[in-house]
């Protein structure tokens, strides 16, 4: 099943000079410049009933014509999965995802995800690339995501990623306790050695992670972090090369850093917390239809809060025995 799209336009005369595929981006808003690049290369946006080259230049007045078919994504089955919906309009949708569910399909999670449940909470999004996922958070990192229900919403929420004008701020405990808040800005790839990771990499992506302490303990911190970049595995990936790795982490952790003389209650929760100790807790964006400024907060998941509860127990304990 497809969806066909059949679009017009004529070339205003201020884009004379423009390339093809720039004047396609001021003409049709509403799709994205590398959608918009494919159809072109694909003769399927034409200027005057010909077939261009994306790189070549219009003079005004051409008329482009767009005549395509985008394929509904029945592959994808919607499924009745609980959504924590924090809020939602005809143009976007966001949520505080748990722990454990896959935002996307994937080889080894064919359903059961985010997406599929997206599907059977809003089947419009049948229509929309990626069901209107623009970023995504790990299987096991909780928190605040934004879904476009529309595509020109998509389009602009992408912008906003790439433009790095969306806010998101996460709160995480590390092993190890930092002295002070900093920044790190190293540059990341797919590991060369296990695919299933990431890595520092000189000639990779540019990523960059600031964070700050809330709460040192004994053996970990409680840190607040915010991203610049939207890198796969970024925080725990620079947390970990800064060797503070979050704790819990199944892929970057290491070996699990225990105080000296800790009790058996303490040991049995952190040995118990098999997952990283990652939670997206702000998110502030642009409203892509009324330009609002816009941004939620959700607190940290049960786990997380009795995670550090006994890490504070812990540290009171500590103290106590210090000052005896």
């Amino acid at each position: 099943m497809h969806d066909i799209i059949s679009l017009e336009a004529t070339v205003d005369s201020e884009w004379a000079g423009k390339r093809l595929d720039q004047i396609a981006a001021l003409a049709f808003p509403d799709y994205s410049r590398s959608r918009l690049k494919n159809w072109i290369e694909a003769g399927e946006l034409t200027v005057d009933g010909a077939v261009l080259r994306p790189r070549e230049k219009l003079y005004g007045g051409e008329q482009l014509n767009i005549n395509t078919t985008i394929e509904h994504q029945e592959r994808w089955q919607p499924q009745a999965i609980d959504l924590d919906i924090v809020f939602e309009d005809e143009h976007i949708l966001v949520l505080n995802k748990p722990a454990g569910l896959v935002v996307h399909p994937a080889a080894g999670h064919q359903d059961g995800t985010l997406l599929n449940a997206l599907l059977h909470h809003a089947p419009q999004l049948s229509s929309v690339p990626r069901a209107g996922i623009v970023h995504r958070l790990d299987k096991d990192t909780t928190g605040l995501m934004v879904v476009a229900k529309t595509i020109p919403a998509q389009t602009d929420l992408v912008a906003q990623l790439q433009e790095r004008t969306m806010g998101r701020e996460y709160e995480a405990v590390a092993q190890g306790v930092l002295t002070g808040g900093g920044v790190v800005d190293e540059p990341m790839a797919r590991s060369s050695r296990n695919r299933q990771k990431m890595a520092v990499a000189p000639l990779g992506k540019p990523a960059t992670t600031h964070y700050r302490v809330l709460k040192r303990f004994r053996a970990h911190t409680h840190l607040r972090l915010k991203l610049e970049t939207g890198r796969t595995h970024q925080i725990r990936v620079h947390m970990s090369h800064i060797n503070y790795p979050l704790l819990g982490d199944p892929l970057y952790g290491g070996r699990q850093r225990l105080p000296k003389g800790c009790d058996e209650d303490f040991l049995d929760c952190l040995r118990g917390f098999k997952r990283q100790a990652l939670h997206a807790k702000r998110l502030e964006l642009n409203h892509p239809h009324t330009y609002d400024d816009m941004e939620w907060e959700v607190p940290l998941p049960d786990d997380m809060q009795d995670l550090l509860a006994e890490l504070e127990r812990d540290y009171k304990l500590w103290q106590h025995q210090q000052y005896q």
